[in-house]
């Protein structure tokens, strides 16, 4: 017989300077780096703002697996109040054995065009997601920093720039060039992966 749970929740608190509205599982967060919005339709919790200023997210009888989406919902949340108060960078490096990649960061950060991977002629250009940027520290060789507010957008940004320079058709072992995330985090504060 499958466990029935009464009620489980999970209390986010809200930052200072961090203004939250919610309505019909859906949320909008706006902080001093601007706005998100996030929706929850998909999930059968309830969502609401409590007076002892957190974001209340529970649900009630369910069972154990569907009771799992409340602790997921709530790290979302926290994740949009990180993006609104600091934002997220993702730090890449570009790799190469003997060719070197050479990118070039086009229309004020919104694209990027890699040239001379392994060799190629082929010209590879990637446009990052609404509201991330990229840019080439200064002082930096062979460096890319993918910043925003939305860490989906920010990592899957990041991902379509590392799938762009994948290598195929040859032994991954021996070929390691490719432009790879080497840090990720709130800004200021990235870990090294």
């Amino acid at each position: 017989m499958p466990v029935i749970l009464m009620k489980v929740s999970k209390e986010v608190p809200i930052p200072e300077d961090v203004k939250v509205n919610i309505k019909s599982r859906r949320i909008w967060v706006e902080g001093p780096r601007g706005k998100l919005y996030r929706d929850f339709k998909h999930a059968m919790v309830t969502l609401k703002k409590t007076k002892n200023n957190t974001v209340l997210v529970e649900m009630r009888f369910a069972k154990k697996k569907r009771c799992a989406v409340v602790k997921t919902i709530a790290g979302h949340i926290q994740n949009l109040f990180v993006g609104v108060k600091s934002g997220y960078r993702y730090k890449m490096k570009l790799v190469y054995a003997h060719f070197p990649i050479n990118a070039t960061v086009l229309n004020e950060g919104k694209s990027l065009q890699v040239l001379n991977y392994i060799g190629q002629k082929a010209k590879r250009k990637v446009t990052v997601r609404p509201g991330v940027t990229i840019n080439e520290p200064a002082g930096t060789k062979d460096e890319l920093w993918i910043e925003g507010n939305d860490i989906d957008a920010v990592s899957g940004s990041a991902s379509a720039i590392w799938q762009s320079c994948r290598v195929t058709d040859k032994d991954i072992r021996k070929f390691l060039d490719g432009i790879y995330v080497y840090a990720k985090g709130p800004m200021g504060d990235e870990k090294s992966i």
